[in-house]
């Protein structure tokens, strides 16, 4: 998100970080739609002409909207069932409707869009429902998904959100992107991300765990990645578990540990016989810092 700014090459510029987001992750699916949504000058003479239209014609509509159209005329407009679609399909248009800002701003959007190359298409449904939206709208679908709710992300501006709000006015653009969505479009294109490993750190814990769970929150808190196992494993599973978890050492705590105020550390990614070490329970996150250094 972005406040402060109404200047359209904002808009290109929220736009384009989106789109090479979906980009940097592989996907080669995905489409671009925008439309402008107008401002308070110009809007409210199509809304006029649209409830017109609508009223002429709302025993055509599907059930959802035949009533509710005279309380929000923009949803139907965003209605994915045919009769809705055909009605307004006749109807007028907001891009019809612009007033000379509006349509300047928009015709700056789309410059800014074609000379980043940014491939996209107008949508004139592509709309919200709420008053504080204004001028941009834009939404990502992608094509790989075999579902009619393809959208992975979306945004546009709000010009007169924090007004509405109680604040001054303060022009802003943004937008949201689904992670499960993203998931899901991934899936379908077969790509599988390499993120390497997010754990650095797992700690093994064979007294009971309580130590773990003090050991691992000092991890953290010291900037280190740390996973652990739970319900009191045996030393074996916990061992397999540190393995698989991709962890660049386990921190080992037994009984004789214990006694000792001391930790072994154990180097996972090596397999000399100096890959275990034993430190001082208190020197414990900067022999690991010391580790992780010489490893990397």
């Amino acid at each position: 998100e972005v406040l402060g700014s109404d200047d359209p090459t904002l808009d290109v510029e929220v736009i384009s970080l989106a789109w090479r987001f979906y980009e940097s992750l592989g996907l080669a699916h995905v489409t671009l739609m925008i439309n402008s949504m107008g401002d308070e000058a110009c809007r409210p003479q199509y809304l006029v002409a649209l409830s017109e239209h609508l009223a002429a014609h709302e025993r055509d509509l599907c059930d959802e909207h035949a009533v509710s159209w005279r309380t929000n005329a923009l949803r139907v407009l965003d209605c994915k069932k045919e009769s809705c679609i055909s009605v307004t399909s006749n109807g007028p248009m907001l891009r019809d409707h612009l007033c000379n800002p509006c349509r300047e701003h928009f015709s700056s959007v789309t410059a800014g869009l074609d000379a980043l190359e940014i491939d996209y298409s107008t949508s004139d449904r592509l709309v919200r429902g709420f008053d504080y939206y204004t001028r941009t709208t834009f939404e990502f679908a992608s094509d790989a998904m075999n579902s009619a709710q393809n959208a992975i992300g979306g945004g546009g501006r709000y010009d007169r959100l924090t007004e509405q709000l109680g604040g001054p006015s303060t022009p802003g653009i943004g937008f949201g992107s689904g992670l499960e969505r993203i998931l899901i479009a991934l899936e379908a294109e077969d790509i599988v991300l390499d993120v390497g490993s997010l754990c650095e750190v797992f700690v093994v814990d064979t007294t009971g765990g309580a130590q773990a769970m003090v050991l691992c929150d000092e991890l953290r808190a010291g900037g280190l990645a740390v996973e652990r196992s739970y319900d009191q494993r045996s030393m074996k599973s916990q061992m397999k578990q540190a393995d698989r978890s991709g962890a660049l050492v386990a921190v080992l705590v037994g009984p004789q540990e214990l006694d000792n105020g001391t930790v072994t550390l154990r180097d996972l990614r090596s397999d000399s016989d100096q890959r275990q070490r034993v430190v001082e329970r208190s020197a414990i996150a900067a022999a690991i810092h010391t580790l992780r250094n010489e490893m990397t």
